[in-house]
C-alpha cells in the first residue's frame, strides 16, 4: 500500500491515506497502455470524409479533343484527376475507424497508467473540491495553491457544474467525471488530480 497526502484547496496537507497496490500499485505495461491509446483516438473519428472520384464527378463524358495531330497530350475526359475539377485519385470515402478492445486489457491499461503516475509522484489527492461560484478565479487559486503549472486534469466523484464551468478557460485544467475516466486522458496529462471520492470510487471498481 502506497502512502500519500491528501491536500485542501489551499495547497495545505490534512492527512495521509493509503492507496490500494490493486489499483494504484500495478506493474508499468507500456504496450498496453499504447494499445489502449490508439483504440481511444481511433474510435473518436468520425469517418465521414468523402471526395469523388472521376468516375463520379459531374460531366467529361466527351474526348476534350482529337487524339492525333493536335500537338498536345492526348486526353480522354476533362474530369480526370490531372484537370481542375477533375477527380481525385484514391479519394477518401466514409468508412469506420473504430476499434476493439477487451475490457480486461483496458481495466490493465487503465491500472498500469495510474500506478505510473502514482510512481512518477504525479499524481495528487485532495479532500474535495467545491467551489462558492462558477468563476475562473477560483480554480486559478486552486491551480496556484497546488502548483499545477503543467497540463492537468481533475477527476471529481461526482459532477459538478460550478467547478467545470470555473475551469472550463484554464488552459491548463481539465476536468472529468470518475466514471469517464480512461487511459488516454491520464496518460495526455502531466498531472492526475483526484478526489478523496474518486479514490474511494475507483478502488471499489477496480479492487
Amino acid at each position: 500500500m502506497v502512502n500519500v497526502k491528501v491536500y485542501n484547496m489551499k495547497g495545505e496537507e490534512v492527512e495521509t491515506i493509503g492507496l490500494s497496490d490493486k489499483v494504484f500499485g500495478a506493474e508499468y505495461n507500456e504496450p498496453l497502455i499504447h494499445q489502449a491509446v490508439v483504440t481511444y483516438l481511433s474510435n473518436q473519428r468520425q469517418g465521414t470524409k468523402s471526395t469523388l472520384t472521376r468516375t463520379e464527378v459531374r460531366g467529361g463524358g466527351v474526348k476534350p479533343w482529337r487524339q492525333k495531330g493536335t500537338g498536345r497530350a492526348r486526353q480522354g475526359s476533362i474530369r480526370a484527376p490531372q484537370w481542375t475539377k477533375g477527380g481525385v485519385v484514391f479519394a477518401p470515402k466514409p468508412r469506420d475507424f473504430s476499434k476493439k478492445m477487451n475490457a480486461t486489457a483496458k481495466r490493465g491499461a487503465l491500472l498500469s497508467a495510474l500506478s505510473k503516475k502514482v510512481a512518477d509522484g504525479e499524481l495528487l489527492v485532495v479532500d474535495e473540491l467545491k467551489v462558492s461560484a462558477p468563476k475562473t478565479r477560483e480554480m486559478e487559486a486552486f491551480r496556484k495553491a497546488l502548483k499545477l503549472d503543467k497540463r492537468t486534469v481533475v477527476v471529481m466523484d461526482e459532477p459538478d457544474a460550478d467547478v467545470i464551468r470555473a475551469a472550463r478557460n484554464l488552459e491548463k485544467l481539465s476536468t472529468i467525471d470518475v466514471g469517464e475516466i480512461n487511459t488516454y486522458e491520464i496518460v495526455s496529462n502531466s498531472v492526475v488530480v483526484l478526489t478523496k471520492g474518486s479514490v474511494k470510487k475507483l478502488e471499489e471498481a477496480y479492487c
